[in-house]
């Protein structure tokens, strides 16, 4: 038996318990993974509370990702070893001490990453990079709005952006929060609290706008955000944060000629696998060279999942919030 946070009725993160759950067995191409550590993401608040587009038989795991070593293999499997430092990401399971994980989903975990890190590395970078650089195009020289820029989507989306050699605007609702986000390499930084982001872009930009807005918040943030596009621009459409999901009247894009494009990495790399293998490759690349690195703000032991949780629902934290599983 393993200790998990099991989801048996739908709701909010009081809810759960942590119980001892079985063994699960090793199958062809799957490997079982000793989990370190646990990456906490706004979709398992969704997941538990019956709301997310993914909807789990009962009762399930909850967590989307995290880091530990192989212990076991499954037959087929090649590209992988018992004792390997790893991170993967999954739909549902790893709020666990154990899980078994396919192996096409299981990265070896960079040498210069905590198991913290590997942890809250793959669902935000994966995201910013696949909305970034395949959904968005992303064109060296082009200006970048982050909204949300002191999550674990934002902050990589604006590490992604300098990288593609983007000139980036980051929003957030504090000065604490958006000095992460110049630490991280925004080249401007608005507190939307305190000033319209949308006539600061415009100010920022000439009056010409945004080429591309990532949005994570929904609600006002994209209602504004259409505001202050570029004609011809992308608006990225990550998720709804906010809670209220926006509605749009068609003659603003006509208008402008923008785009709005959803995004939903994992759904892409189940799609098309090849480009999905391909933007792995990039962003572990640079992962590998340290530019790539989330920023861990809070780690909670296992037994303190709910606090965790709760502080990942407030939205009060700066970046990633982690759970260790096994202390290191």
């Amino acid at each position: 038996m393993v200790s998990a946070v099991v989801c048996r009725t739908l709701g909010t993160p009081d809810l759960l318990k942590l119980e001892n759950s079985p063994v699960m067995h090793v199958g062809p191409g799957e490997v079982r993974i000793a989990i370190h550590a646990a990456g906490l993401n706004f979709p398992d608040i969704l997941m538990v509370a019956g709301k997310y587009q993914l909807k789990p038989p009962m009762p399930f795991i909850p967590g989307m990702e995290a880091a530990g070593i192989v212990t076991e293999v499954g037959s087929g499997v090649v590209h992988r070893r018992p004792g390997e430092r790893v991170m993967f990401r999954a739909w549902h399971g790893c709020y666990a001490e154990e899980t078994i994980a396919p192996v096409e989903e299981v990265l070896p975990l960079p040498e210069n990453f905590s198991f913290a890190e590997g942890a809250s590395f793959m669902v935000a970078v994966s995201t910013a990079t696949n909305a970034l650089l395949q959904r968005g195009q992303l064109q060296s020289g082009e200006v970048l709005l982050v909204h949300g820029a002191a999550g674990g989507v934002g902050l990589a989306a604006v590490e992604v952006g300098k990288l593609l050699g983007a000139t980036v605007i980051a929003t957030a609702s504090s000065p604490e929060k958006l000095a992460i986000a110049r630490e991280r390499g925004s080249d401007y930084a608005i507190d939307y609290t305190r000033d319209s982001f949308k006539d600061r872009v415009m100010e920022i930009t000439g009056g010409n706008g945004a080429d591309l807005i990532l949005d994570t918040v929904g609600g006002e943030v994209f209602e504004q955000s259409m505001r202050c596009i570029a004609w011809g621009g992308r608006l990225l459409v990550v998720g709804f944060a906010s809670g209220r999901i926006p509605e749009i009247k068609m003659n603003q894009p006509l208008l402008k000629c923008f785009s709005i494009v959803g995004v939903r990495a994992i759904e892409h790399v189940k799609r098309k696998p090849k480009e999905g293998a391909a933007y792995r490759d990039w962003m572990l690349g640079w992962a590998n060279k340290d530019r790539l690195r989330p920023h861990v703000s809070h780690v909670f032991p296992l037994e303190r999942f709910r606090e965790a949780m709760k502080l990942l629902e407030s939205r009060k934290a700066i970046g990633r919030v982690v759970i260790e599983v096994r202390p290191t």
